[in-house]
């Protein structure tokens, strides 16, 4: 059975802000969370943390790496589009996980959601040992090349609450996300309660 303990969101920073420590050069952590569960937020509390340790921090949320509305679009808003056809994932990995390690450079943003066009950012080069903060749904299981990773972790009630109403059709992709992935992260917490978290520590 989990074993879980409760710890408090500063806590929780200040364990993977540790956990950064004795990691040196460019580092890439996801915040993988439902948007319910509000993980850019989480996010830039982290990188804040770790820019009072001395060290860069930047954030990027997965939003700003949508595919064109016409494709995201295109079969409608159903489970299988959500999880396969919204974020455009290998993106992600071409324009910041593999540059940042290889040069030094990253894209902070790829595609306005709102507006639906291009974003026209330009990629950043990182000051040295920069921590990268990468937010947003249904990281986990991409095989996405993070070196560390942080899940707030929603029930389904929670995630339904939690959901506004014109997004509902979202919740049960990100539940099947959920169940068919098999990728551990590096801190799986209870997020139901985000001023209550409880960090899982272990298997009785």
């Amino acid at each position: 059975m989990p074993r879980f303990t409760p710890i408090t969101p500063d806590a929780l920073v200040e364990l993977l802000t540790e956990r950064l420590r004795v990691l040196d050069g460019h580092r890439v952590v996801a915040v993988d969370g439902a948007d319910a569960a509000h993980p850019l937020e989480f996010a830039h509390h982290a990188a804040g943390r770790v820019r009072d340790d001395g060290r860069p921090a930047e954030v990027i949320s997965v939003h700003d790496f949508v595919r064109p509305a016409s494709l995201r679009m295109e079969f409608g808003r159903d489970e299988i589009s959500y999880r396969t056809g919204w974020f455009d994932y290998e993106a992600l990995r071409r324009e910041v996980l593999d540059p940042i390690h290889r040069t030094g450079t990253w894209l902070p943003a790829l595609w306005d959601e709102a507006a639906d066009r291009s974003a026209r950012a330009r990629p950043h080069t990182a000051l040295p040992a920069t921590v990268l903060f990468v937010a947003g749904p249904m990281l986990l299981g991409r095989g996405l090349s993070f070196d560390l990773t942080v899940r707030l972790d929603l029930g389904a009630a929670a995630l339904a609450r939690g959901t506004p109403g014109e997004d509902a059709w979202t919740v049960p992709a990100l539940l099947a996300h959920d169940r068919h992935h098999n990728e551990t992260p590096t801190y799986f917490i209870r997020w139901d309660h985000p001023d209550r978290p409880a960090l899982h520590t272990g298997e009785d």
